[in-house]
């Protein structure tokens, strides 16, 4: 994303220059889906895709927030601040309130505009790159010396407390820690890192959007947690010392599967396999193995769709419609599911008639639009102008 259009448009919103300019990325995960929340192994990057931050301090406790995109403002005081009816808002509240009560006292109020190129609702999670994009600011200006460990925390707390969103720390650490070039593998039980090479010219990364958002998006996250948290409590009875499905191995779980019920069976089924399929997928990717990689990308998506039950029938059509095509090595849908994107790795010379004929089809069979990005892997949230 520019930034020359939100410093413009924070410029006519407060006639005046900002004092600082953030860029903050959006996030695509490549495997390790719903593993997060389980303290297992994600594998996201941050993208090319983001949201652009124009901040400015005030001398008084007042707080006002431009949305660019949306042609919304909204204003609230240091001391008033709860949730807004405006869900937009809420996000940037949240990530303040939760600065403050961890001690980071801000001296007195800001002023911003803020907008970017993240799709809404695809699953690139433009609200994370929102809520550590005002932290990372926020940071900078009054100088609260966080790391951006801390940041990360922040924002998820944010999430939990003002979204109500129970989520996993995957897509605010893509943001604050991405490498151009690079996947992030993400440790979530012990918050740590290590950084894989994803460098291949001959292919490119594409996006097919859905369009759609089923209703039980809203509620089927914080549901799955829960049946995930069930099952844990109920192989704790083999295993005392359990404590997340990250400790459960697959060979565990094939022995003592049978005594959870067929729902719990099916979603810790997913999520083991998956932690297990996160590493196999990083050694296909220290291998220069591409295609092998491709493979595990599929084996998620019919884990997410059978066992988690987390997909629909848009996301099943687009990933279904690439197998069999010499030019796709892998496809899924990514994020939380029930609509969004598919992720898909496309022969470079091919994307063009990949899009084309995915975007044919899928009008076909539902009469939507289809949008499709091709994203390259960029770096984490940075000062774009100080």
């Amino acid at each position: 994303m520019q930034a020359s259009p939100i410093i413009s448009a924070f410029e006519n919103q407060y006639q005046k220059s900002p004092d600082l300019v953030v860029n903050a990325p959006g996030r695509i995960n490549l495997i390790g889906e719903h593993t997060d929340y389980n303290n297992g192994f994600v594998l996201p990057a941050a993208i090319d895709k983001s949201i652009v931050f124009a901040i400015s301090k005030r001398t008084d406790n007042l707080l006002k927030f431009y949305s660019v995109d949306l042609d919304e403002t909204f204003e609230i005081t240091l001391e008033e601040l709860k949730k807004s009816e405006k869900s937009w808002a809420n996000y940037l509240i949240g990530v303040t309130k939760e600065l403050i009560d961890n001690n980071h006292k801000l001296p007195n109020g800001f002023e911003l505009a803020f907008g970017g190129d993240v799709p809404l609702g695809a699953g690139l999670s433009s609200s994370a790159a929102v809520a550590c994009g005002l932290g990372f600011a926020l940071n900078e200006i009054f100088d609260l010396k966080l790391d951006r460990k801390e940041l990360a925390l922040i924002a998820q707390k944010a999430e939990h407390n003002f979204a109500g969103v129970n989520c996993g720390i995957m897509d605010m650490y893509a943001s604050l820690f991405g490498r151009e070039n690079e996947v992030i593998l993400l440790d979530c039980r012990d918050i740590i890192h290590r950084y894989f090479p994803f460098n291949f010219p001959d292919y490119e990364l594409v996006l097919c959007n859905t369009g759609v958002k089923h209703s039980l998006a809203d509620s089927a996250y914080n549901t799955r947690r829960r049946e995930c948290e069930e099952g844990v409590y109920l192989l704790q009875q083999f295993n005392p010392n359990i404590k997340s499905l990250r400790d459960v191995s697959v060979s565990f779980f094939a022995r003592h599967r049978t005594k959870l019920p067929l729902l719990e069976m099916k979603r810790c089924r997913f999520v083991v396999t998956e932690i297990e399929r996160v590493g196999w997928a990083c050694q296909a990717l220290a291998e220069g193995d591409l295609r092998m990689f491709g493979t595990y990308m599929y084996q998620t998506h019919w884990g997410l769709a059978n066992d988690y039950e987390v997909s629909c029938k848009e996301l099943d059509f687009l990933v279904k419609n690439t197998e069999g095509n010499e030019s796709v090595l892998g496809s899924r849908m990514m994020g939380g599911g029930f609509g969004g994107c598919t992720l898909n790795i496309v022969k470079k010379d091919a994307v063009e008639n990949f899009i084309e004929q995915q975007a044919l089809d899928y009008s076909k069979q539902f009469n939507i639009k289809l949008d499709c990005y091709v994203v390259q892997l960029s770096n984490s949230v940075q000062v774009v102008k100080k």
